[in-house]
């Protein structure tokens, strides 16, 4: 068991008996007595967010997970279905697990599978992706005092806000963590 001040974004604790993954996490300090932890909570079984305050000395529990390197193979309805690098076996993951991951899943894509009991719970994504623009407007001119953007539609639906050079069937490269265009992609 682990106070409540040692709670980070990120990790997967046991929270009332089910497994949370902390969202969000804010250590406020008042100015008499001890500070409080105000964290938002994705329920992995039921994926319902929800707001939690901990007092500083409250305890939780942080699970033992297995992360394994896979491979993104492809979808099947609403299996999604990966391939462990080093054994070569596969596992089907539910849509529910990866939602958020799914604007940023391209075949063959490497990321990693985080297990629980022998369950896949989440998939963690690389910081970077390089997605290939499937649609976007013509280059604007005009008012382009300031970074001028265009939304760009990627191969996996994801919209992004471009520059204005941008064209479509260019490679760029996407942050994971908020879809935010990063630059153009290096021709290999």
């Amino acid at each position: 068991m682990e106070i409540a001040t040692k709670l980070k974004r990120g990790m997967i604790i046991k929270h009332n008996g089910m497994l949370h993954l902390v969202v969000l996490c804010s250590h406020n300090k008042t100015g008499r007595g001890s500070g409080s932890i105000v964290s938002k909570l994705k329920n992995l079984e039921s994926g319902v967010n929800a707001e939690y305050r901990w007092r500083s000395d409250e305890k939780f529990e942080e699970v033992e997970l297995d992360e394994i390197p896979m491979e993104y193979l492809y979808q099947d309805g609403d299996q999604f279905w990966f391939m462990n690098n080093a054994t070569f076996d596969q596992i089907a993951v539910n849509r529910e697990v990866l939602e958020e991951e799914l604007p940023y899943l391209i075949p063959n894509a490497q990321v990693r599978l985080i297990m629980y009991e022998g369950n896949p719970i989440e998939v963690r994504l690389p910081n970077e992706v390089t997605l290939v623009i499937s649609e976007t407007g013509p280059n604007a001119r005009g008012n382009t005092a300031g970074a001028a953007t265009k939304p760009a539609t990627c191969e996996t639906g994801l919209v992004v806000q471009v520059p204005l050079f941008i064209e479509t069937g260019e490679k760029i490269i996407v942050a994971t963590e908020d879809g935010v265009y990063v630059g153009r992609a290096k021709e290999k």
